[in-house]
């Protein structure tokens, strides 16, 4: 029997591979969700100042159906090349969508804003740091437990406007029917925990109105469930519901808020009558909500303190 880690990898077959640079005026990096071949994918992009790459591919009406990798990086826009080097890997893996003379992997990402946070602006992840991550997954064991908080594209992540740290999280969920849902979210949110107020003590000491509001959540979800690109699409849409209950505000203008959905096709849903299947997948989606919030606020709760060029950063609760 596998062992259950409360973590995405709890999805036979998802591995997960984390690189990150702390010093030297480095304060960012690279985490890679690898499934496994043939795994349907889709995305769901809702926040107003997104940073992604080959998310387009990833819609229902477009001719490539599986994902080969996700990326999930720091460096804003600038660190959406580290997508490349995740590339690479596959294609030197055998992994990839068929063309005439070899193989194109489908590798969407994207990207949270850390620039700066380490003391370099110029401090960012690119192609190598993409590989050395994809390589990192590639190596784990089947159902692995997942380094959560500070690393990998959660290193230079924060809360609540630069605030408070914020980090990597995750968590899984196993339905009555077998079916397991799991989420890894890189926290770095504008908002804080729900229910937090307004007046709480900033740990750093600055003004919240002299702190720049630019921050992203991203998420990837994933499942064992059979389904289509359709479904997963729909999946990842019903999941931005967990960021919602689990960050005021979310999805604003200076949030990225992404949500990407997996499905490894292992686990067959009761689709015998149109209800059984109405119900199989309501269940399911409702449950992907749920454990993106668990992800979002584990991410919080791991993260801790740091001292940046701009001041120490607390960790929140604390």
């Amino acid at each position: 029997m596998r062992t259950r880690t409360g973590a995405i990898t709890d999805v036979a077959g998802i591995r997960v591979g984390h690189v990150q640079k702390s010093d030297g005026g480095w304060l960012s990096g690279v985490t890679v969700v690898l499934p496994p071949p043939g795994t349907v994918g889709s995305v769901d992009v809702r926040g107003g100042g997104p940073g992604t790459h080959e998310t387009d591919a990833l819609d229902p009406t477009t001719l490539s159906s599986t994902v080969d990798a996700v990326v999930l990086t720091g460096g804003s826009a600038f660190g959406l090349a580290s997508a490349h080097g995740a590339q690479r890997w596959c294609e030197e893996n055998g992994r990839g969508f068929a063309v005439p003379g070899g193989l194109v992997p489908i590798v969407p990402a994207a990207a949270i804003f850390d620039l700066g946070r380490g003391g370099d602006f110029s401090a960012r992840p690119g192609e190598a740091m993409g590989y050395a991550a994809t390589a990192a997954a590639a190596a784990q064991e089947e159902g692995h437990d997942v380094d959560r908080g500070n690393v990998g594209a959660g290193t230079g992540a924060a809360i609540g406007r630069g605030r408070y740290k914020g980090g990597v999280g995750t968590a899984s969920i196993t339905l009555e029917n077998g079916v397991t849902v799991g989420a890894i979210a890189v926290v770095n949110a504008l908002g804080l925990p729900f229910g937090a107020s307004p007046a709480e003590p900033d740990a750093g000491g600055a003004r919240t109105e002299d702190l720049p509001p630019l921050n992203t959540t991203l998420v990837v979800v994933a499942t064992d469930a059979v389904l289509d690109k359709a479904e997963c699409k729909r999946t990842a849409s019903a999941a931005h519901a967990g960021l919602a209950r689990a960050l005021n505000p979310s999805h604003t203008l200076a949030d990225g808020d992404t949500v990407f959905a997996l499905s490894t096709g292992a686990v067959v849903l009761d689709r015998s009558t149109p209800t059984a299947r109405q119900l199989s997948l309501i269940t399911l989606q409702s449950a992907a909500a749920d454990v993106v919030r668990l992800a979002i606020l584990d991410g919080i709760a791991q993260a801790r303190p740091v001292t940046t060029p701009a001041g120490p950063l607390g960790a929140y609760g604390s």
